[in-house]
């Protein structure tokens, strides 16, 4: 159960990245919605973090954490906000989820 709780707030995390991504390309009242969901998306975040840790190993669960946001952040910003998709972003990222499954794999079963 904890294991769900740290990939829905590493997928918040995500959320937050692509509200901060629109709050900037907005204005007026339109930006302060993206920064409200922004507000919203990291309070969820921070909270799965703080809940999965209490039963997970601190630094897996953070490396996990972390790994997911930023996996998910780059192919949201190439996806959504036309970042450019280069070979070497892509095979960098496809380390980053070995290492993210590697983590899960080698770590302690709860």
């Amino acid at each position: 159960m904890n294991w769900l709780l740290l990939i829905l707030g590493g997928l918040f995390e995500v959320g937050f990245t692509f509200c901060l991504g629109k709050a900037r390309e907005s204005a007026g009242s339109d930006s302060l919605l993206w920064y409200g969901g922004f507000a919203v998306s990291l309070a969820l975040s921070m909270y799965l973090l703080i809940r999965a840790t209490q039963t997970l190993p601190l630094g897996t669960a953070y490396a996990v954490w972390t790994g997911i946001g930023a996996v998910g952040t780059v192919l949201m910003g190439i996806l959504v906000f036309k970042e450019p998709a280069t070979f070497a972003r892509l095979f960098f990222i496809a380390t980053l989820i070995g290492s993210i499954i590697g983590l899960k794999a080698v770590s302690a079963h709860h």
